[in-house]
């Protein structure tokens, strides 16, 4: 017998448009990371101003948000939806159209990073069905040859965990064109959060980091990978031409003290 352990929910706050003192009985649903629905309007909680599209309600991610959030690198998710294991939503904005996912579908995504995909394409396919249509299943039995039993609670664990540091990922962000050319920066600063994710990397380790920007915590540098593959660099990466060559000539010269 083969046993995988992977509540899909909606995270609540508060309506920054309700009054103190004054009951509002219906609560504020979180639509993605950094983003609040309240009395019918669409706003971002804080981070980066991003356009949603008004469509998208209640849970609506993409691939790249999934990504940092199972565990599964990113090529793994397009296969999963190239494969139809899931069926991800299409929103066009303008030209440009984006495949995003639900709740269910990530509960889905992390099982598949902790072993699914070495079960055949068909189970697979029964697994991300019975997921789908019942995002609160606790479990469920497979007969392939053996016996295989699929735990989902410590699956939606890892889920909920996930999204959470993800919204704390997005807080610490800010991105504004008079800052660094509108380049994502920890607030309060004018350091980019991807350079931090490409130190990391590198091999630096948290206290070299923070050695050179003592303005930010372990905890805001820990967070500085997710943050960049979540929402990964657009446009051609940054060519640096010298990097795979020794330097011509070395000179030390001693400063005046």
């Amino acid at each position: 017998m083969a046993l995988f352990s992977g509540h899909v929910s909606l995270l609540f706050s508060r309506c920054p448009f309700q009054q103190p003192g004054i009951e509002v009985n219906e609560v504020t649903a979180q639509i993605g990371p950094g983003y609040l629905i309240c009395e019918g309007k669409i706003i971002p909680r804080q981070g980066r101003i991003r356009v949603m599209p008004t469509l998208v309600q209640n849970d609506a991610y993409t691939p790249s948000q999934v990504s940092a959030v199972t565990g599964l690198p990113l090529p793994a998710v397009h296969k999963a939806i190239e494969h139809k294991l899931i069926r991800p939503k299409r929103v066009r904005t303008g030209q440009v159209v984006q495949r995003l996912l639900s709740r269910s579908q990530v509960l889905y995504l992390v099982l598949e990073a902790r072993g699914l995909r070495s079960l055949p394409l068909t189970t697979r396919r029964e697994v991300a069905r019975a997921v789908e249509q019942d995002p609160g299943i606790d479990a469920m039995t497979i007969s392939e040859g053996s016996v295989v039993v699929i735990e989902f609670k410590s699956a939606r664990t890892a889920v909920e965990a996930g999204f959470r540091r993800l919204v704390e990922a997005e807080r610490m962000v800010v991105s504004d064109p008079e800052i660094m050319g509108g380049a994502p920066v920890y607030r309060g600063t004018r350091i980019p959060v991807h350079a931090i994710a490409d130190m990391l990397s590198q091999d630096a380790t948290a206290e070299e980091i923070l050695e050179g920007y003592p303005a930010l915590s372990r905890e805001r540098i820990e967070l500085a990978p997710m943050y960049a593959k979540a929402f990964p660099r657009r446009g051609r990466p940054i060519l640096s031409p010298w990097a795979k060559h020794q330097p011509r000539r070395v000179t030390k010269d001693r400063l005046a003290s």
